[in-house]
């Protein structure tokens, strides 16, 4: 998408100060961060999460303007609910970050087809719920923004997350359509993709040859995207250009340097147990 002409509107429009912004899986994690960082620059910010306890809980444990609010962003449904009723406290939507995800993770043959059908559930249909149900409002008034956190597994595909990754795959091709048909509206899209996180989606698995994140680096990202829009945002930021130039050299060299580079995560969770507890609760589909 090219970025709209510099003008004062646009500049305005690209502040935090006075922004609705609505932000699902925000309870914990990488979303709770993103919604501490923008509620903290000014931004009115709704945390949606399947825990709305937990929602409720962070959205009163942060500094400046924020509403906890129950979403399960796989139900088109609650999504609707979700989003009418940040429009009823503070008016239109100008940001929706789409950050809820789930992952399972282990060898493509033993894996659950109820745990493969949720993170489908989630990662795919919970942001194509989120664009379609936010998307035309900001298109009719002109203006928006749409940041989905997805992962660099939008462009890679570690062994243990085949069908992860199929999603993340997903979203990217899912929004790169959405982008053309917005050109010129002043919709502006973004898609975040990070390495390994330290949260729970993540415990348990291994890096690769790129360091921890924290969930504060993957929400300067996001904030950064917003004030600054751009479709394409990898953290850390060298992965995009070093995947580019990867792509372009022969397969068995590319295969060798991608297995350096890529964490092989069904050896990283051989054995143990550690994931057990997170993905019977993300990816219990009640």
């Amino acid at each position: 998408m090219t970025d709209l002409p510099e003008s004062e509107t646009y500049v305005k429009q690209r502040t935090l100060a006075g922004r609705v912004v609505a932000v699902t899986g925000g309870a914990r994690g990488i979303g709770r961060e993103i919604a501490a960082q923008l509620a903290e620059a000014g931004a009115k910010v709704a945390i949606g999460d399947r825990d709305g306890d937990a929602a409720r809980a962070t959205a009163a444990e942060l500094t400046g303007t924020a509403l906890g609010l129950d979403l399960d962003v796989a139900d088109r449904d609650s999504f609707a609910a979700f989003l009418a009723a940040v429009e009823e406290q503070w008016g239109p939507l100008d940001v929706l970050v789409n950050n809820a995800g789930v992952m399972w993770v282990g060898p493509f043959d033993v894996e659950p087809e109820s745990a493969r059908r949720r993170m489908f559930d989630v990662n795919v249909h919970g942001v194509i719920n989120g664009v379609t149900l936010a998307a035309p409002g900001m298109r009719a008034r002109g203006h928006g923004h749409i940041v989905t956190v997805a992962s660099a597994a939008s462009k890679l595909a570690p062994p243990g997350e085949s069908s992860y990754a199929a999603t993340k795959h997903a979203v990217f091709g899912y929004l790169s359509g959405v982008r053309a048909e917005l050109h010129r509206s002043g919709v502006q899209l973004t898609v975040v993709m990070p390495t390994v996180v330290d949260t729970e989606l993540a415990v348990g698995t291994a890096t690769g040859a790129a360091a921890m994140l924290q969930p504060a680096d993957v929400a300067r990202a996001v904030v950064g995207a917003i004030t600054r829009p751009r479709f394409e945002v990898t953290v850390p930021g060298y992965l995009g250009p070093l995947v580019r130039a990867v792509n372009v050299l022969p397969r068995p060299i590319r295969d060798l340097i991608t297995r350096q580079m890529v964490p092989d995560q069904v050896r990283a969770v051989r054995g143990t147990a550690t994931r057990t507890e997170y993905e019977q609760r993300a990816l219990d589909r009640r």
